[in-house]
């Protein structure tokens, strides 16, 4: 009995160690045979049966190790199986999985990240040309700028800025400089957005948008050398204003069904009979549209002539329409939630323009899809993260300065826990959301183009600016509902929805993109049977999906037993790379049993429910979640490492990634809680948290520490609002509020004296009395002090005041003035 009970154990002992260490088939079947011997000596079977198993386990194991008899007996009825399960994939949805690359995102879907690779990724840096305009030009922008003006009263920037934009190369920062563009780096594209986003939104679209999915950047990737030549000079210096039409009334989010159409055939053009298209367009929602000069256009192209050869449907097409073209319609503005950057409708009906318009000429006819992306893939990476963290870094400054600035029950309003609670949030967060944009950007720089990980920090950098501005309206109170130049988060509470919206709105990119793709662009098999199914034939779509197939299967195993172990042991099996610091060596390990759970799991629904898994939006955005948690954790440690170690960060790095833990395993929970076969669910609970769910909620005393950190001066602070705009002007609200701000912390020490003094009864506290002037008439502080005390008192009540108008809220002077202008202007 013991010895069965021994090849019990072993053998359970060799399926967890092989399954943990990933194990060839060939370890396997060693370990299997060295068993089975075991076991036939222990039995004591006779000869005959002991040949009889020894013959049955030769053929297992040739079948199992002999690739033509594995594929012929195993793989290959699979193959057949799986190729009329299948269903067929469009062309559309073929572009756009096989758009841009995968990174670090392939790593955490492998279930054993290489931290070593991530940590050994240089620190994304601007070089001194890039720094210095971010100083400079930027800089100076941004002091051009009075959002109330923008938002209020103009509607759009003021003719100065428009032309400050174009001058100093604002519009043409991705062109290169051999077009006369200033060739900036990702990074540096980012920094920018970042530093005007902290001033205004409106300046900062106008600038984000011509750097953004558009004309440049699809000259750049597929334009013609005679259209490069034409037009990127003409963009890099503002000379030509771009906009891209792709959205239209019946095509938001599922823009690849665009109903907008061109026909291929010849007319006239400037005097010639040319091969050309007629193009019909109705589009909306098409931002700087309004006063664009140069539309990108994305339109479906028909040639039912084949005048171009013999297909008749090409496919979605981008082209370059001059905005004077006869039969463009354009200059008419949408108002999206009071937002002031231009954004408007086109329309054009049987508008001929040449077939030399497509961008790369006639040989990329059809070819819009693939190329908006390819694009797309990089674009999306900066411009709305970006923008999204530049409004966390405004918040996390003005907001810590306002609750410090700001007294109730004769207390700063920061130093009330509820208040506290929300402050550490939007410190701890925005930290996270640097981080994140930060390490995107560099690997955009090292050459990788994620198409996943763009729709990870497009959606999870826009939401968490959305759950921060509110975060801050709530502290605010009054001050952030009422209008005015006096309010500087307003405007961003308004606006916030358009970010969640633009550039694939959030709601479907959680459910349809971020596990839909991944789910085959990341897996590291899954892509692979695809192809040797439908793309593949005879005995080379045999060998493929056969190797596939079978490291798919081993990788789900080891998956599975890696989680499983990882929960048994706390995760301190778990890698942890050797450059990591000590305090965060715990998170490595929890993320690694993140990352073996999250594969099992994918596999499982995968396995599950096929095809339908397109279809279960929950179960998806669910595993997209846990996949956005890990890589959002990642880039925060990498931060940590790239910094320094800055031991004063730490309060922000504990709450934000305990907080994505969390969130994670809350994803994890709904998943196998749901999962759509009920007899599984108790199986994927056992494997991956059979003890229960490991990660608590962020801890109390990190949130306080955070909110604190946002409450004092010092370089914890500074750094994490680093490369936002701080305004220097006291007449400027924001400058008002960081003077009151060090004003207060100066005078910190007088109103100890104050307090002391009343409750010792040296001085009597009454409206209408002066506090302060009865102190030093008494002696209690010196003059000094009272004009510390006086100008704080001055910038504070500056700070808390609300604005208030005329009863038309001053449009008559407004309309006025602004005549003025233009008579002024015409006039020089």
């Amino acid at each position: 009995m013991f010895g069965y009970l021994l090849v019990f154990l072993a053998a359970i002992a060799a399926f967890f160690v092989l399954a943990y260490l990933r194990a060839p088939i060939i370890a396997w079947t060693v370990a299997g045979g060295a068993l089975a011997a075991y076991l036939g000596a222990v039995a004591g079977f006779g000869a005959t049966t002991n040949t009889v198993l020894a013959v049955l386990f030769v053929i297992v194991a040739a079948v199992l190790n002999v690739p033509a008899l594995r594929r012929r007996l195993i793989s290959d009825p699979i193959l057949a199986i799986y190729r009329r399960i299948l269903p067929d994939m469009s062309q559309t949805e073929k572009e756009a999985i096989d758009a841009g690359t995968v990174w670090w995102d392939a790593d955490l879907f492998s279930g054993r990240p290489d931290w070593e690779k991530l940590l050994a990724m240089p620190e994304p840096k601007l070089n001194s040309e890039e720094q210095a305009f971010v100083d400079g030009p930027c800089e100076e922008l941004c002091g051009m700028v009075n959002d109330w003006e923008v938002t209020h009263e103009r509607f759009d920037l003021p003719p100065r800025v428009w032309q400050y934009l174009k001058d100093k190369g604002f519009l043409g920062m991705i062109i290169p400089k051999r077009y006369g563009g200033l060739g900036f780096s990702a990074l540096a594209h980012s920094a920018v957005i970042t530093k005007l986003s902290t001033r205004s939104n409106t300046l900062a679209v106008s600038a984000m948008v011509p750097n953004s999915l558009g004309p440049a950047e699809l000259l750049l990737h597929y334009g013609t050398d005679e259209q490069k030549n034409h037009y990127l000079p003409r963009l890099a210096r503002g000379q030509d204003v771009p906009c891209f039409a792709l959205t239209s009334p019946e095509a938001g989010s599922d823009a690849a069904s665009i109903p907008d159409f061109g026909i291929v055939c010849k007319g006239h053009w400037q005097g010639k009979e040319v091969l050309g298209m007629r193009v019909t367009w109705d589009k909306r929602y098409i931002t700087l549209g309004p006063v664009s000069t140069l539309i990108g256009l994305a339109f479906r192209l028909y040639d039912p002539e084949h005048l171009l050869g013999d297909r008749e449907d090409l496919g979605i097409t981008c082209a370059l329409v001059p905005a004077h073209t006869p039969g463009v319609e354009i200059g008419r503005r949408h108002l999206p939630l009071n937002a002031a950057f231009q954004n408007g409708p086109t329309r054009g009906k049987d508008v001929f323009m040449p077939i030399e318009w497509i961008i790369g000429g006639r040989e990329y006819a059809g070819k819009g899809w693939m190329m908006l992306m390819n694009c797309l893939a990089a674009g999306r990476s900066i411009s709305l993260p970006a923008s999204s963290v530049g409004g966390a870094k405004a918040l996390a400054r003005y907001t810590g300065a306002y609750a410090r600035v700001r007294s109730q029950f004769r207390t700063p309003i920061g130093k009330l826990e509820g208040v506290e609670e929300s402050l550490g949030r939007i410190a701890a967060n925005t930290y996270m959301m640097d981080a994140t944009r930060v390490m995107t950007a560099g690997a955009l720089d090292a050459g990788e183009k994620p198409s996943v990980i763009s729709a990870i920090v497009k959606y999870h950098m826009t939401e968490r600016a959305r759950e921060l501005i509110n975060h801050s309206m709530d502290i605010h109170g009054g001050k952030g509902i009422c209008l005015g130049p006096s309010n500087y988060i307003g405007r961003g509470y308004q606006v916030m929805p358009v970010g969640i919206t633009v550039e694939g709105a959030n709601i479907l990119t959680r459910s349809l993109i971020i596990f839909g793709q991944g789910a085959i662009r990341c897996h590291p098999y899954v892509l692979r049977e695809m192809r040797a199914a439908k793309e593949m034939s005879g005995g080379e779509a045999s060998r493929e999906f056969d190797d596939a197939l079978t490291s798919h299967v081993g990788h789900t195993l080891a998956n599975a037993v890696r989680a499983f172990v990882h929960s048994l042991t706390g995760s301190r099996l778990a890698q942890v790379p050797q450059a990591a610091a000590p305090e965060m060596a715990r998170y490595y390990q929890r993320v690694g049993h993140l990352s073996a759970a999250f594969a099992f799991l994918a596999d499982m629904s995968m396995l599950a429910m096929g095809g339908a898994l397109k279809r279960k939006e929950k179960t998806s955005a669910r595993l997209g979640d846990v996949l956005s948690m890990m890589y959002l954790i990642s880039a925060t440690l990498k931060r940590y490492e790239d910094q320094g170690r800055p031991r004063e960060d730490l309060p922000l790095i504990h709450w934000s990634v305990r907080d994505a833990l969390w969130q994670a395993q809350q994803a994890i929970d709904a998943i196998y809680a749901n999962f759509p076969v009920p007899a599984l669910r108790g199986l994927l609970r056992w494997v991956v948290f059979p003890l229960g769910t490991p990660f608590r909620p962020a801890k109390d005393r990190h949130n306080h520490r955070s909110a604190k950190i946002v409450l004092e001066p010092g370089a914890a602070r500074d750094r994490l609002t680093a490369g936002m705009y701080v305004g220097k002007n006291e007449a400027d609200i924001t400058g008002a509020l960081e003077a009151a701000f060090h004003a207060t912390l100066e005078c910190e020490p007088i109103e100890k004296k104050l307090r002391e003094a009343v409750k010792g009864g040296k001085l009597v506290t009454r409206s209408g009395v002066d506090t302060a002037a009865t102190a030093r008439a008494q002696g209690v502080i010196s003059e000094a002090e009272l004009a510390l005390w006086r100008r704080k008192e001055t910038l504070r009540k500056r700070v808390i005041q609300v604005d208030d108008f005329e009863p038309d809220f001053g449009r008559a002077e407004i309309v006025r003035r602004l005549a003025q202008d233009e008579v002024t202007a015409k006039a020089a």
